[in-house]
């Protein structure tokens, strides 16, 4: 079914004057165009540690955040306010539905990641249909999947698509991680990437390394039945010889928006 509701998200509010300002020092994305955008919230360091689509509306954005990490964000985005007039409040009435291949209802907005991921809504009243088919749609697309597939802490945007995507701006002022987003770009020191995998034989855990010819060349992430995701050293998805992550083989199928270096090293 190409439409579903996603109960693994959740909707918290950003309200004050101060909203936009607040969010765009904070962010990896551009928040003052007045569009839906998809954002992450890094480490100092540059590091991921959440990411969300931020929607305005009438006096306020509303952010639509994996649930697990709801509490978290809320947590971190009260702790930078300072004396910012800004209020983070949860939004539990309000559920996640996402849709494709389908006209959007009134009050969606796009998917600013792809055209093909379809479009997303905000709403008090969500379809039956539980988020299976999305989450088979979202491995189809190669879209990461938030703490399902990068390592809080641990994982830099570029390695997930973050650039393609359109989850980074290169044009806006400074924001929190900017220095090493901006560095791993100019510099190419990129050197594993997230893909989607086929995988032939039993889904493999999350955290399985991924081996060829007996060497480490990545490890598995989020899956579906006979669909996942992984994360790979570049040279992995150009050499020969089988992908071996546990019991399964791992056959990479590069999506068409995702570019990737003409070489890399090991």
């Amino acid at each position: 079914m190409p439409v579903a509701h996603l109960p693994d998200r959740a909707v918290l509010e950003l309200s004050g004057e101060d909203r936009i300002a607040f969010l765009q020092g904070l962010v990896s994305n551009d928040v003052a165009t007045g569009a839906p955008v998809w954002a992450a919230l890094l480490t100092p360091q540059g590091k991921w540690q959440a990411d969300f689509f931020v929607v305005p509306v009438e006096g306020s954005l509303l952010l639509d955040v994996e649930a697990g990490q709801a509490e978290a964000v809320q947590a971190r985005l009260l702790r930078f306010r300072l004396r910012s007039k800004v209020g983070v409040r949860a939004r539990p009435e309000l559920a996640v539905t996402a849709g494709w291949d389908v006209p959007a209802p009134p009050g969606a907005f796009a998917d600013p990641r792809l055209p093909e991921a379809g479009w997303r809504l905000l709403s008090d009243a969500p379809p039956e249909a539980d988020g299976a088919d999305y989450e088979a749609h979202r491995l189809r697309l190669g879209l990461p999947g938030g703490s399902h597939d990068l390592e809080e802490g641990q994982s830099i945007l570029l390695e997930a698509g973050f650039d393609e995507l359109r989850g980074v701006s290169w044009t806006k002022g400074c924001y929190m991680g900017q220095e090493l987003t901006a560095r791993t770009r100019y510099r190419g020191l990129v050197k594993r990437r997230l893909v989607p995998v086929r995988v032939e034989g039993a889904l493999p855990p999350r955290g399985t390394p991924v081996l060829r010819e007996g060497v480490e060349v990545g490890e598995m992430r989020s899956g579906q039945g006979g669909r996942g995701m992984a994360v790979l050293r570049l040279a992995a998805l150009r050499g020969e010889g089988a992908l071996r992550c546990g019991d399964a083989v791992l056959h990479p199928e590069v999506p068409q928006w995702m570019r990737l270096p003409e070489a890399a090293d090991a």
